[in-house]
């Protein structure tokens, strides 16, 4: 009897948790939603907690277990994907961009472009004017697949693919940046990167359909994802194995910002 009723409360116990969960994850998405549509305005910690009805420190804490980072800097790497789309998309002049996406400099936003998306806004648009893209001259960074140092493991899409699959291992969940080390290969299966200082970092990936368009990267119109981690890397290679099963894109997760296939 008294296990009977362990066994109940311990469900009721999971059906709440799981409650909490899904209500967690609708909040944060209707944060999101919110976000994208006041990218030109500030948006204090204090106010997306009052979107989410719930306490600033308790907001900050759900938003970091949901997403993987706090949310200014979510509401960050959205500005950033936003200014970066209408350089690509529109004639409007950097400065103009600067301040539709709500900086209030154009230094502070000249600088942390650059350093998130890995160009400076004018050259990145002057990069996609140049001629068609030719993968073939891109940085391919994949040692022999027969060192045993590194991190290894199978990439899997399914439904029928052909295009670039582009792997990166980064410091934080989003890909932002140059990655800790990268390759790319062209078609679901065994991938392999270089060794890296030991440390904890998160795996993600990108399968773009095959073109010479750079617009096709940097929009990222047609892309699957997949991340894992965080991994902790000891003496150069991770515990195991890592697979990564692509999906398509979700409304949680953060921007890819990293000027591929660029870096």
């Amino acid at each position: 009897m008294l296990m009977v009723q362990a066994e109940d409360t311990r469900t009721a116990i999971d059906e709440i948790h799981n409650d909490a969960r899904f209500y967690h994850q609708e909040t944060i998405e209707h944060v999101i939603r919110i976000m994208r549509t006041q990218l030109h305005e500030p948006l204090s910690l204090e106010e997306m907690a009052e979107i989410a009805c719930l306490s600033p420190y308790y907001f900050n804490r759900v938003f970091h277990q949901v997403i993987g980072i706090p949310p200014g800097e979510f509401l960050a790497t959205l500005r950033l994907d936003a200014a970066r789309h209408l350089l690509l998309t529109t004639s409007l002049s950097v400065t103009d961009i600067c301040f539709e996406v709500g900086y209030t400099g154009l230094g502070s936003f000249t600088t942390r472009f650059t350093q998130l998306v890995g160009v400076p806004p004018r050259q990145l648009r002057q990069l996609v004017r140049q001629e068609p893209l030719s993968l073939a001259k891109v940085r391919n960074t994949a040692p022999s697949p027969l060192t045993l140092r590194g991190l290894s493991g199978h990439i899997h899409i399914f439904r029928p693919f052909k295009g670039t699959i582009f792997i990166g291992l980064f410091p934080k969940p989003i890909p932002q940046a140059r990655p800790v080390s990268c390759t790319r290969i062209h078609a679901p299966g065994p991938y392999h990167l270089a060794p890296v200082p030991d440390g904890t970092y998160y795996l993600m990936v990108a399968a773009f359909p095959p073109s010479e368009d750079p617009h096709t990267y940097l929009l990222a119109h047609d892309v699957l994802v997949g991340v894992q981690g965080p991994l902790h890397m000891q003496q150069g290679k991770a515990n195991g194995p890592i697979d990564v099963v692509l999906r398509a894109p979700r409304l949680t997760d953060p921007p890819i910002l990293c000027a591929l296939p660029f870096l």
